[in-house]
């Protein structure tokens, strides 16, 4: 696990972090201080990898306190300030986030960390998927949608978003159906054509040129005939 460690004087700031960081794999919050000087004690007992550091704050300003640490842990900066970006990356930060810091800048963010550190696998781009999770979380104009897995009737790429049909609603997102096939399990879906992915359970009926379920009617790429054909003629 990777040890974060939260500074920043606004608890409404914080409370933005934490819950991006729920939805990543891989991060654990060791501690959130409200100020560099609380921060300063926190390193000196706990292992941790990477600092989440405001600026702005009262006695010590972040970039202040981040030039007094001999040994630092890797620093992303969060901010409302664009002023201090050329000041931060000279002290070598990963990356300097502005506020309000949407969850796709915060992933970018977290790439960036792991970029840094190739040894370690980078789990970022899969949001709540392991091999016995039943859901994933979307990314809906700031709000993290669950979508369960057995609840998706089939996926439509719309060029720059995607459209989640599940069995009670719509979901659109901004995203590319390649980004969304990654975090889907590939023995519950199957990709029937560049604009089209398929929950296998709920397919009703099958030809070579599309597949059917229940009135709706998908239809299978010619480049993924084979591949279609081959599945669910085994399954």
């Amino acid at each position: 696990m990777i040890q974060c460690l939260l500074v920043d004087d606004e608890s409404p700031a914080i409370d933005l972090l934490k819950s991006h960081i729920k939805l990543l794999t891989n991060l654990e919050i060791v501690d959130s201080c409200y100020s560099a000087v609380e921060a300063f004690e926190v390193l000196k007992k706990k292992k941790v990898d990477l600092l989440f550091l405001d600026i702005e704050m009262p006695v010590l300003k972040g970039l202040d306190f981040l030039k007094t640490l001999q040994n630092p842990p890797k620093v992303i900066i969060t901010t409302a300030y664009r002023e201090y970006a050329i000041e931060g990356y000279d002290l070598d930060i990963v990356d300097y986030l502005l506020k309000p810091i949407s969850f796709d800048r915060f992933v970018k963010a977290i790439d960036r960390f792991y970029e840094r550190i190739p040894a370690v696998p980078n789990p970022s781009s899969v949001i709540q998927k392991e091999q016995n999770d039943t859901f994933f979380y979307v990314n809906v104009n700031k709000k993290h949608i669950k979508v369960v897995f057995d609840e998706i009737l089939y996926i439509e790429s719309l060029k720059d978003y995607v459209r989640i049909h599940t069995e009670n609603q719509r979901i659109v997102v901004k995203s590319n159906i390649g980004k969304i096939e990654k975090q889907l399990p590939e023995s519950l879906f199957l990709r029937t054509h560049r604009s089209y992915i398929v929950a296998i359970q709920k397919i009703t009926a099958y030809t070579q040129k599309d597949l059917e379920i229940g009135d709706l009617e998908i239809p299978i790429g010619s480049s993924y005939t084979n591949t279609v054909s081959s599945l669910l003629t085994s399954s």
